[in-house]
């Protein structure tokens, strides 16, 4: 006979498989502990993974914004080349690019400027001829119709008087076919790479270096056959910019097969190799880093809640078999061994587990949009996010076996020559000063993190230095409970007999410490990393906000001629309610700031500055100030009296931070104090205004006001350091919501753990008089008492930490103003709010447990 039939007397009857689903419906709760415990293990780890991957494509997406759509794929120039080679160089890359998967080639010729092109009307103009494929289709032609020959500008058509028909008389140039509207900067993003040279250049009166578009490359080499070299040859790609980091890998690796195969045709030719290039490397590189950055950041997080998230499944384990613990009593005595106990208990739960799981995976995919960063997930990303999931689910469920087996082995299977049991040595660890530990050296690391000096593409982020911030709120709810643990064992000296239910509450959650602290050290986790990744989250897209107005000045900044800044152009209608003038000048140290007063507050950005003392020092520089000297305000440690090219000027005010300016010494000088001999010796006026730069270029040009350096705040620096912090701390947000659904959950499963005996005590004190109103009030006590100390834990521990660190994480320390925190108010309302519709619901399910026992069942079990 086997050794596993020799254990009991004759053949164990079957497991109740079939019943264990049906069966396992009699405990509700339990039900939706286990599928929302896995539920929110398996939502983790998929999304975790999904931000990871959408860090990479949001990245991509940010570069693709900042390079030239003709850039994405290689890139072929040739300066200097003679007409004669240019055939050869494009038949080559033609030749090679279908080869390695990439369309027909963009072809871009400039000759150099041509001095002294007549019109017939005695008057010589600077000249350069151009020819790009599909050039003319991006132009708006004024004149004209679709013949071939040359476009000529609007400009140079009014200066010289020409139009179509018309041709060169000093040259044998073909006729003139078209008048199209001038290209200026900022110029469509079609024409950026080869911006330098398409773009009209307007700062000659008249304008100099006109550009004549040719229709076709066949009148381009007619007009330019004499010609010994051209200014430049360009071969671009414009496709599609990739949206994952496995499309910019293989796009950069046929780029560079292209590229070396161009190479070698031409070395064997003759020909000198043209520049080849491929400037969505850099890209592709920053889009790495950035990935490889949120996820090394994230990694030790998610894997911290995950195990969270499995403790959840012992502890449904543990109600389990609490819950069960007669029927186990029942197998145990038949002859089933621990593992077939705790495979009953996968019969049970196992498909609402499963069902958590997919449902938390699905969940996690359908909401990337949400949590994640702006963009698209790799398949590849998706399908080891599956396998991940796949890895929790067998972990909870091995977990949920091994946590029933092992208590009916100790209860049962060991039996009269069990040892005594030793007394748990884990509440004996001391976590705190491991997590304190991990917090300390991450504050070690976190001035390493971000930049100092510039905004570098991808802030040099040390991983540990992002966990520093959830290290401490974790050491804080370490200390907490253990301090609620040392609190709950004395406090049976506590004799608050006077207040029965506020003493009977004490004595529950005296007994049941264990489930309390659990819960009380997830709940302060969970409060806690929420706010601080909210916090900082926020705090970064308010700096960002901020640094790129402040740095601008407004929306847009656009310099344009003196006669603007001097009053005798006006600024265009559409302008004037939305827009500012001011100009700068070198004043000792600093920069003085010509501004008019009455248009700066609503057009400059002054979001950061308080309206009241705005106002106050606004309406101080009016008049002369004491002894004729100019009145201004200071900004940043500028002297209170300076000499400058206005005169002795004198503050009447002080400002730390103000736009274009920041907070470098400076002072901003009404523009009504000076005369026109001083408006003169302004060198330099710019249009703040809160429209677009496209606008703003748009209404100037339809004005014919000369302007140039127009930067907005999109573009004004590279946002790419906040996207990765503020990307990194929303993951850490998310990690606060799913663990405060985690303490929730808990409390519930912790007070399910305990039904039968705290029910058994209120129904029996229910029968001996307790009213429903002091039933309630105890529940509140005692479930408010940890909810409370959780709330009011995590949101102080949340708020200081993210108070310390915010500035810490600024990628642009350098550019003021610094980082601060947001407003929290709405955060902690809703956390407050969240927290009593979850103490409100755990009272009524304890109390609607008392009034529906049976207490003679219960003293039964």
């Amino acid at each position: 006979m086997p050794a596993w039939r020799r254990s009991f007397r004759g053949p164990a009857p079957a497991l109740p498989w079939r019943a264990a689903p049906k069966a396992a419906l009699s405990s509700p709760l339990t039900l939706v502990a286990a599928a929302f415990t896995t539920l929110l293990s398996c939502f983790l780890a998929v999304g975790a993974v999904l931000h990871s991957s959408a860090a990479g494509g949001a990245t991509l997406d940010h570069q693709a914004g900042t390079v030239c759509p003709d850039s994405y794929g290689p890139v072929i120039t040739q300066p200097g080349v003679a007409p004669e080679k240019v055939p050869a160089i494009t038949e080559a890359v033609e030749r090679h690019a279908a080869a390695h998967g990439f369309g027909t080639p963009t072809v871009s010729l400039f000759s150099h400027e041509v001095q002294g092109v007549e019109f017939g009307t005695g008057e010589g103009f600077t000249v350069r001829l151009a020819y790009r494929d599909g050039g003319t289709e991006q132009l708006t032609q004024l004149r004209g119709d679709d013949t071939t020959g040359l476009w000529v500008g609007r400009d140079l058509a009014g200066f010289a008087g020409i139009g179509p028909g018309d041709r060169a008389v000093s040259t044998e140039w073909p006729a003139i076919s078209g008048v199209y509207t001038d290209l200026y900067n900022p110029a469509p993003r079609w024409w950026c790479s080869v911006q330098d040279l398409a773009v009209q250049d307007r700062l000659m009166d008249p304008p100099g270096g006109a550009v004549v578009f040719a229709t076709d490359r066949a009148t381009f080499d007619d007009a330019t056959r004499d010609q010994e070299s051209l200014e430049r040859l360009t071969v671009t790609f414009p496709a599609p910019a990739p949206r994952t980091l496995a499309e910019a890998e293989d796009s950069q690796d046929r780029a560079e097969a292209l590229l070396a195969g161009v190479r070698d045709e031409l070395r064997g030719q003759g020909i000198a190799a043209p520049l080849l290039s491929t400037p969505f490397a850099r890209s592709l590189e920053l889009a790495r880093q950035a990935q490889s950055t949120v996820t090394f950041s994230i990694l030790p997080l998610a894997a911290l809640s995950v195990g969270v998230g499995l403790l959840g499944a012992a502890t449904v384990g543990l109600q389990w078999y609490h819950r069960r613990h007669a029927q186990v009593r029942l197998h145990s005595a038949r002859g089933h061994g621990p593992v077939a106990v705790g495979s009953l208990a996968a019969a049970e739960l196992g498909g609402f587990v499963l069902a958590g799981g997919i449902a938390g995976a699905v969940l996690a995919r359908v909401s990337t949009p949400l949590f994640a960063p702006p963009g698209q997930v790799t398949t590849g990303a998706q399908w080891f996010a599956a396998g991940a999931a796949m890895l929790v689910l067998l972990a909870a469920m091995s977990l949920l076996v091994l946590v029933v087996a092992v208590r009916t082995h100790r209860e049962f299977g060991l039996g009269l020559t069990a040892p005594r049991r030793r007394r748990g040595v884990l509440p004996l660890v001391p976590w705190e000063l491991l997590t304190a530990a991990v917090a300390l050296w991450g504050w070690s690391r976190l001035p390493h993190s971000g930049g100092t000096g510039s905004t570098g593409p991808v802030p040099e982020t040390d991983p540990l230095a992002l966990i520093y911030p959830v290290a401490v709120v974790l050491t804080v709810g370490l200390v907490t409970a253990r301090l609620a643990w040392w609190a709950l064992r004395a406090s049976h000296r506590l004799r608050w007999w006077s207040r029965p239910t506020a003493q009977w509450a004490v004595r529950r959650l005296a007994h049941a410490r264990g489930p309390v602290t659990g819960v009380l050290i997830v709940a302060v986790l969970a409060v806690g990393t929420l706010t601080v990744g909210s916090a900082i989250s926020s705090g970064q897209q308010s700096a960002l906000a901020e640094k790129s107005g402040v740095f601008v000045g407004s929306e847009s900044r656009t310099d344009v001629e003196n006669a603007v800044g001097r009053g005798e152009i006006a600024l265009p209608g559409s302008l004037r309610e939305r827009s500012t003038v001011i100009g700068t000048v070198g004043a000792g140290e600093g920069t003085a700031m010509v501004f008019d007063p009455d248009t700066f507050a609503r057009a400059a950005y002054t979001e950061h500055l308080p309206d009241a003392a705005l106002t106050d020092l606004l309406a101080r520089l009016d008049g002369a100030g004491p002894g004729g000297a100019v009145p201004v305000i200071a900004v940043g440690d500028a002297p209170a009296t300076e000499t400058t090219p206005f005169g002795e000027v004198r503050a009447v005010g002080r400002l730390d931070v103000v736009p274009v300016l920041g907070g470098q010494p400076g002072y901003l000088v009404p523009r009504a104090a000076l005369d026109a001999d001083q408006l003169d010796a302004v060198p330099r006026w710019a249009v703040l205004s809160t429209a677009t730069v496209v606008e703003v270029g748009a209404a100037l040009r339809k004005e014919a006001i000369v302007h140039m350096n127009a930067v907005g705040r999109a573009g004004a620096f590279d946002s790419l350091p906040f996207y990765v912090v503020e990307w990194t701390f929303g993951f850490v947000a998310l990690l606060g919501v799913v663990l405060g659904v985690a303490a929730a959950l808990a409390m519930l499963v912790a007070m399910e753990t305990r039904r039968r005996q705290n029910t058994l005590t209120a129904a029996l004190a229910r029968r001996m008089g307790l009213r429903r109103r002091a039933l309630w009030g105890g529940q509140a006590v005692e479930l408010g008492t940890v909810a409370g100390l959780a709330l009011a834990v995590g949101l102080t521990c949340g708020v200081t930490v993210a108070a310390l660190s915010v500035r810490r994480f600024d990628p642009a320390r350098w550019l003021p103003p610094g980082s601060g925190l947001p407003g929290l108010a709405p955060l902690v309302l809703t956390v407050t709010a969240c927290g009593l519709v979850v103490v409100g619901l755990a009272c009524w399910i304890a109390v609607r447990s008392v009034r529906t026992a049976r207490v003679a069942e219960l003293l039964r079990e």
